[in-house]
């Protein structure tokens, strides 16, 4: 059971220009001076292609000598090659009512959306393109890859502004979603609080065709409930309020057990399925998180 305490208010367009900016000054300030060159390393490109000869320096690979120009110029010359990038970025985010949970300074979908934007502006820096899929219980908005500052401002807002119309959570059919319309290749951040099952299956296909890493982002008073007596609460996911015996140990066990059996289920499923996983609190810092991450993959 997810129990939110707090909701989110409707930004007017003024402020949401204001967010959108503040997230794009902090985030590109991210990718550009510690995430670019970390993505880079970390997801490489389709192969090497040529893509000019010059004149032989010190150092040079001797394999790599033009053996035809240097006969013609009677000196020798090198061959150059650049990588071959062409990479896609699919952030798949979970937007269903869990996400608007928040005890810290942060709400889950703001850190998801901090998360997010990091990584489209690194995708950004080195020329690839990012798509956006937001989803709950059903796939509630779709944008196709496209490279640009502005793409990633658009998925910005979208993460900021959406309101969807599902409230539960289905990550089996939001992958299989995935798996219908991105037929090449692709990496894929699946962020979420994975407070979910019944998805294991669709991910190890999934995570069999694409560069799969799951980002699990969760608030700490969601590990435990705090002893305050009787408490009327509201699960976001199904509206309905209940009255909670949080001063009953097995209620708190109870729920203890329901939140750690998730857990549990997200790290045993991505594992088998071959996929990364980043856990990351919501007082916690992403960038370490992130950047641990990227270091252990390349």
């Amino acid at each position: 059971m997810i129990l939110v305490y707090c909701l989110l208010n409707k930004m007017d367009t003024k402020e949401l220009l204001k967010k959108v900016r503040k997230i794009e000054i902090k985030t590109r300030r991210l990718s550009d001076h510690v995430f670019g060159g970390e993505y880079h390393s970390t997801f490489k490109g389709r192969g090497m292609t040529f893509s000019e000869v010059r004149q032989y320096q010190f150092g040079d690979d001797v394999r790599s000598i033009d053996w035809n120009v240097t006969a013609r110029y009677n000196e020798p010359f090198v061959k150059v090659f650049e990588e071959e990038r062409e990479l896609t970025m699919m952030l798949m985010v979970d937007v269903s009512g869990s996400e608007m949970f928040g005890t810290q300074e942060q709400f889950k979908k703001e850190v998801i959306t901090e998360i997010a934007a990091t990584l489209a502006f690194s995708a950004t820096k080195n020329n690839d393109k990012i798509g956006l899929m937001m989803f709950s219980d059903r796939i509630e908005l779709y944008i196709p890859p496209k490279k640009g500052r502005s793409h990633v401002l658009r998925i910005i807002r979208e993460l900021l502004e959406f309101k969807p119309e599902g409230k539960n959570t289905d990550i089996a059919g939001a992958l299989k979603y995935l798996s219908n319309v991105m037929k090449k290749k692709a990496i894929v951040f699946l962020l979420s609080d994975f407070m979910a099952d019944d998805y294991q299956h669709t991910l190890k296909i999934v995570a069999g065709k694409h560069d799969l890493t799951g980002i699990r982002v969760f608030d700490k008073m969601e590990q435990t409930i705090p002893n305050l007596g009787m408490v009327q609460m509201q699960d976001e996911e199904t509206g309905e309020y209940i009255t909670v015996d949080t001063g009953s140990k097995a209620v708190r066990r109870s729920y203890s057990k329901y939140f750690h059996d998730r857990v549990n289920y997200f790290h045993q499923s991505f594992s088998v399925s071959g996929a990364g996983t980043i856990s990351n609190r919501t007082d916690e810092s992403y960038v370490k998180k992130l950047l641990g991450y990227f270091k252990r993959r390349a």
